[in-house]
């Protein structure tokens, strides 16, 4: 197993070959409803927590939600939580991975991530009054310009501790950015690659 520098992260294979949490499939409701039943029986057990995920995306505030959930569930238990993406960790799954510091995320080797910025499908219709339309796309500005704080707050956790700068990722995440398990390690995205 490739890893950072510090033996003390070594990741179980255990963890790898059996995870607590298993999830698989695009990030929704559902997926926060499965991570939720699968910790609180997790957290029956002793030791590190493992959780395996698998996705090709999904909604990015159930991502969040999720994200914040891990960040929860490590200061209310006190216990190592780990991150294993599998075959791929896109979009919603980058902002989930985010959640755990960078020396508790591991991927396994044929894993690809997917970083890219927010995005917005709106269709804007203005008609009537002039101050009615203005308040629309003020709400609509003011829409956007959450979203973007939302995504720097996400894209400072994702890389908290490597060695991508904001700007790197804000740019590349325009265009969409592809990182296999080993460029990730690389960039000291992750711990290990599995």
């Amino acid at each position: 197993m490739a890893r950072a520098d510090d033996p003390s992260k070594e990741l179980p294979r255990d963890l790898v070959a059996k995870p607590q949490i298993s999830l698989t499939g695009s990030v929704g409701q559902d997926t926060l409803q499965a991570f939720r039943d699968q910790l609180a029986t997790a957290e029956e057990g002793e030791g590190s927590i493992a959780l395996e995920l698998t996705t090709s995306g999904g909604d990015a505030e159930m991502g969040r939600r999720m994200a914040l959930e891990v960040r929860l569930a490590r200061e209310r238990l006190g216990r190592r939580l780990i991150f294993i993406g599998k075959t791929e960790v896109y979009s919603a799954g980058v902002t989930i991975m985010s959640g755990f510091p960078p020396e508790d995320r591991y991927l396994t080797a044929d894993t690809q991530l997917l970083i890219h910025c927010r995005k917005l499908e709106k269709e804007l219709q203005l008609e009537g009054p002039l101050k009615a339309s203005r308040i629309r796309v003020q709400q609509l500005i003011s829409e956007i310009d959450a979203s973007l704080e939302l995504e720097r707050e996400g894209y400072d956790d994702l890389i908290r501790g490597s060695d991508v700068t904001f700007e790197e990722v804000e740019e590349k995440a325009e265009k969409g950015w592809y990182l296999r398990a080993d460029e990730a390690l690389a960039r000291r995205l992750i711990a290990g690659v599995v």
